[in-house]
């Protein structure tokens, strides 16, 4: 894409059927850890993430979050940034320590008001807040204790979850609690290559029963306050197929299958664990306690969903991305925007959704910033692709109710640091300078072509005598 006018010129060729309704909400999506920097300022107490950037070793590039996009000082210039996109939603998370350094007891009001400055911010410029509870920045203190290995820590979130409602939630649009539950139990505690960089299956199956056990307990505790807002959780989820068709990728892919989707959607819709993932996990199951399935099982107000690519699943681990046909992203992953309608379908069918929305999809692509612009011509058709994807399911029944760009911002990427570039608006490091690439520029010619499409439906449906 060489300039605006072509970057209109692709969504012109939209097909009409992918308008979307007047309803639906668009928006881009960010983590605090990921963008907010400040790390020791104004009484924020350490998170496992700031402690698993001192692991040597542990992030690609050696970086850590104690600037990131220097976020936390930037605030109204981003949120202007964001409200020039034309879309009219923010998906944020709060982090745990800046509220609440230690995880339980004292709030830390410096925090606690740079929170309230982003929702009313938000508000004044007519844009939901979409807020996430835990988008995996743990509180040292809490890791020190067993983390989300202790049941203790699920205590320790509902008290969190209920004084963040309690300060914030008259801002707020909708609340989700947990961020990729299975990203957390396995990659944390499993893989132990994100924090806290523990290497236990058994660990990482409890962690993933807290985590579900914490959701459901805090939706508990916040409707019981009056909490009314719509709440969910989101979960990081893919169509999975075996790389042949033998017996032992069937099999295989059957039981990752299992441990990414049927894990946490079979609890989170009153079924259970699933038998299969428990007799394979055996003496690694996690401990349930009476009651604690039921607690899991509150209603969704909403479901949100991180779409990225599929899974393709070898038995002997011999498939590799990079000798098939399909193009990839700068992560390595494949770029298969058909596998989210296929997924949204699988879920329609399997269980009873409630309002869904596609909280992060997106690219990291080798961008480059040349004479002001980047132009990123690679990520636009991934997007154009992906929410293609999200209108077929739409159209299919599926209560598809939003689609969030991930990611707003260039921003810190976990173990891969600064290296990775999934932003719709670059972000020059040294010096914090934002320029909104050409995928912003597209997206934001999506949206004003869906406000005009809907503008004029509204016109032609006046009377004569009120046009």
């Amino acid at each position: 894409m060489n300039s605006l006018a072509e970057t209109r010129a692709i969504s012109r060729t939209i097909d009409p059927a992918m308008i979307f309704p007047a309803d639906f909400v668009w928006g881009v999506a960010t983590s605090a850890a990921q963008i907010e920097g400040a790390a020791f300022e104004d009484g924020r107490g350490e998170s496992i993430w700031d402690r698993f950037c001192r692991v040597p070793g542990a992030i690609a590039d050696g970086g850590d979050i104690d600037v990131a996009c220097d976020h936390y000082h930037r605030l109204e210039e981003d949120l202007d940034l964001i409200a020039s996109l034309g879309v009219n939603a923010y998906r944020f998370s709060v982090a745990w320590p800046r509220v609440q350094p230690q995880g339980r007891g004292a709030w830390n009001p410096q925090g606690l008001d740079f929170y309230r400055r982003l929702v009313d911010g938000l508000r004044a410029r007519g844009l939901q807040a979409h807020l996430t509870l835990n988008h995996w920045d743990l509180p040292q203190a809490l890791q020190d204790e067993g983390g989300w290995a202790a049941r203790a820590t699920v205590d320790r979130f509902v008290d969190y979850a209920r004084g963040v409602a309690r300060h914030l939630g008259d801002g707020l649009t909708a609340l989700t609690t947990h961020n990729e539950p299975w990203v957390m139990s396995m990659l944390g505690h499993d893989s132990g290559i994100f924090a806290p960089g523990i290497k236990d299956r058994a660990t990482a199956m409890q962690v993933s029963h807290h985590l579900l056990l914490s959701h459901g307990r805090a939706l508990r505790a916040l409707r019981d306050d009056g909490f009314d807002k719509p709440m969910g959780i989101v979960l990081n989820l893919a169509p999975l197929l075996p790389a042949t068709p033998s017996a032992a990728d069937v099999a295989k892919t059957r039981l990752e299958d299992g441990l990414l989707l049927r894990w946490y959607l079979d609890p989170l819709f009153g079924r259970g664990y699933p038998q299969d993932v428990l007799d394979h996990l055996g003496a690694q199951a996690p401990r349930v306690e009476p009651g604690d399935l039921d607690a899991i099982a509150q209603p969704l107000g909403l479901l949100g969903i991180n779409y990225y690519s599929r899974s393709v699943v070898s038995a002997s681990g011999s498939y590799d991305v990079r000798s098939g046909a399909l193009p990839l992203t700068d992560m390595d992953w494949e770029i298969y925007p058909q596998g989210l309608t296929e997924l949204l379908l699988r879920l329609h069918r399997d269980y009873p959704l409630p309002p869904t929305y596609v909280t992060e999809n997106g690219g990291a692509f080798p961008d480059r910033l040349v004479n002001g612009r980047v132009h990123d011509a690679d990520r636009i058709q991934y997007l154009h692709e992906h929410i293609g994807a999200v209108g077929v399911a739409l159209r299919q029944g599926v209560p598809m109710a939003g689609y969030m760009v991930w990611s707003l911002l260039d921003n810190f990427e976990w173990a891969s640091g600064y290296a990775k570039r999934f932003g719709i608006v670059h972000v020059d490091y040294e010096t914090q300078r934002r320029t909104p690439k050409d995928s912003a520029l597209w997206l934001r010619e999506l949206l004003r072509q869906q406000a005009e499409v809907h503008a004029q439906a509204r016109g032609a449906s006046k009377p004569a005598a009120e046009r």
